[in-house]
């Protein structure tokens, strides 16, 4: 039976000193961070901890019309999650995460001196609006933001601000801040405590998830979007407007079997977030980091000819290739991806021309 008070995981202790050489190792961490608190922990470890959407804020609702519930089969589908590793240098950076929880990927941002959470909020409406095709060439992006901000943008779904994004974060975020002190989540708390500090923020996703990131990252400044086998949205024109967040703050990775790739889909959103200004596409395989200081990565990597192998596998998990010692083959990328200075930048490239840009009337 779920327990009613929010869940507190923690991580076994490993000495730092032992822990440190392999991380630089692994994943190269750099020395400069942004303006962060350090860490005063007497206990130095990776913290886990859950909670539930529903017990943190009354005001949260369920949204039957889109099957979006907090419990179902004697289920809870509410949990979000989050982690800090406190025996590493934070940076001052929270990734805020819109899909399932990646406990793989978090681990690896948190080794990364990244604080991470994963949210519940009403964003089960994808197959259910907008069918059998969109009303207009903004109608999913203003779902995608309604759901993110709770600001009344669509005339198609009615998502108050307690049920979106924003809000889910800013709830948990304080849950956190009272009872993880030594992960030091107040410095994620707006100077007046009623929101987020977004400039401190990488909103990441993947699939539907890096879409929604995209969108709400152009309406809101962030410090970074990284959007893994996405965006997609290839019948809506929102990806070419005015972003509060710059350009060269969006990063993206997909496997070219993808379908979302191999359908001119991700090319074109990126295209037309204006990514082909810092940088050519480049295959990961045969590159190493900084990759040309690109925004745009794809990969061939083997996935045994499976397009929805390759649609997961650009995320840490069973999907995601490994070398012969076990090793995921992206751990490069993913550092890439999450730490990678935003001032230092590539080249500009032209619009690609074999990029299908105009998908109206195809699926």
């Amino acid at each position: 039976m779920l327990r009613k008070n929010p869940i507190v995981a923690l991580v076994p202790l490993v000495p730092m000193n032992r822990l440190a050489p392999i991380f630089l190792l692994l994943f190269g961490l750099h020395s400069v961070r942004a303006e962060a608190p350090a860490f005063n922990d007497p206990q130095p470890q990776r913290y886990k901890l859950t909670a539930r959407a529903s017990e943190l804020d009354p005001r949260a609702k369920e949204h039957p019309e889109i099957d979006f519930v907090f419990e179902k089969g004697g289920k809870p589908h509410d949990v979000e999650n989050a982690s800090v590793d406190t025996r590493v240098a934070p940076q001052g950076k929270l990734m805020i995460w819109l899909m399932g929880h990646s406990d793989l990927l978090a681990e690896r941002v948190n080794i990364y001196g990244i604080h991470a959470i994963q949210v519940s909020y009403a964003n089960k409406w994808f197959g259910k609006l907008c069918q059998p095709t969109p009303k207009d060439m903004f109608a999913r992006g203003n779902i995608r933001l309604e759901a993110a901000t709770g600001d009344d943008v669509s005339d198609e779904i009615d998502i108050p601000k307690p049920d979106g994004m924003m809000e889910r974060a800013f709830q948990f975020v304080k849950w956190l801040a009272k009872e993880n002190p030594q992960g030091q989540w107040q410095q994620f708390i707006s100077d007046d405590g009623k929101g987020i500090r977004w400039d401190k923020v990488i909103i990441s996703g993947s699939s539907h998830g890096s879409t929604t990131a995209a969108r709400f990252a152009m309406h809101q400044a962030v410090d970074r979007v990284v959007m893994l086998c996405g965006p997609r949205d290839q019948d809506q024109d929102w990806q070419g407007q005015v972003s509060a967040t710059p350009a060269n703050r969006f990063f993206g990775f997909s496997h070219v079997l993808d379908g979302g790739w191999s359908g001119d889909h991700y090319c074109r959103s990126w295209e037309l977030l204006g990514l082909h200004k810092f940088g050519p596409i480049v295959r990961v395989d045969a590159a190493k980091p900084p990759y040309d200081n690109t925004r745009r990565l794809i990969t061939d990597a083997d996935v045994k000819n499976d397009d929805k192998r390759a649609h997961s596998s650009v995320t840490p998990g069973g999907a995601s290739p490994k070398d012969v010692a076990g090793n995921f083959l992206f751990e490069p990328v993913w550092k890439y991806l999450y730490t990678h200075p935003v001032d230092e930048i590539g080249e500009p490239t032209q619009i690609d021309p074999d990029c299908l840009k105009d998908h109206v009337g195809k699926k």
